[in-house]
């Protein structure tokens, strides 16, 4: 998939976060505003890869998830759902969230910010498994897309290795940890947030650097 934007001369700002990524959930309305404060910047998503191809169930970490959980909520007010971290079952594998954000970028590059988004609300709000595609079709559904193009195109090989080509930018610019922020200005990259920011606090850095 296209990525020629990255060596181009564009004026934008890089969000790097994970929809699995509870601080990065945390942040959705301080992105929000942030973005809207300035439609003349191109506003870009990477999926960082939290813990792509993890094999390892959340009920086992269900002490550490929950007070983080606890802890974002009473920090930005973003609500959170808990009974998810009591199944069995369900294991914190957060590739398939990444490739559906990633299908809707081929599918409707316009969507994706606001896709991500609801991929978040479905799993830390309304507790749904992401790791079942169903999962992704009902907020298909609710975008007006093509269900069956959707279905093809998250479990085709592009697709894939168009996720990890996220994964592994990511790694290329060095972000270490998600939510993450970078300003690019033609082929100068600068760091405006590495974790949770408030959007006045980006625009303050933003004011001394553009």
């Amino acid at each position: 998939m296209e990525t020629n934007w990255i060596e181009s001369d564009e004026i934008s700002i890089i969000y790097i976060g994970d929809t699995m990524c509870s601080w990065c959930y945390g942040m959705v309305p301080e992105l929000v505003k942030l973005k809207d404060n300035h439609p003349e910047l191109k506003f870009r998503l990477i999926n960082g890869g939290l813990r792509p191809f993890n094999t390892e169930k959340a009920i086992d970490m269900d002490d550490f998830l929950k007070s983080h959980w606890v802890e974002i909520e009473h920090r930005t007010g973003q609500k959170f759902a808990f009974d998810i971290l009591k199944d069995p079952t369900f294991i914190y594998d957060t590739e398939p969230a990444a490739r559906a954000v990633v299908t809707v970028r081929k599918m409707n590059p316009s969507l994706e910010f606001d896709f991500f988004k609801a991929i978040q609300t479905a799993f830390y709000l309304h507790n749904k498994n992401t790791n079942l595609i169903e999962t992704y079709l009902e907020i298909a559904k609710d975008f007006s897309l093509d269900i069956e193009l959707f279905k093809q195109t998250f479990e085709s090989a592009e697709i894939k290795k168009a996720t990890l080509a996220d994964f592994q930018l990511s790694q290329r610019m060095g972000i270490r940890g998600f939510p993450s922020l970078v300003l690019k200005k033609s082929h100068e990259f600068t760091l405006l947030a590495h974790g949770y920011q408030t959007a006045e606090n980006v625009e303050s850095i933003l004011e001394k650097i553009m």
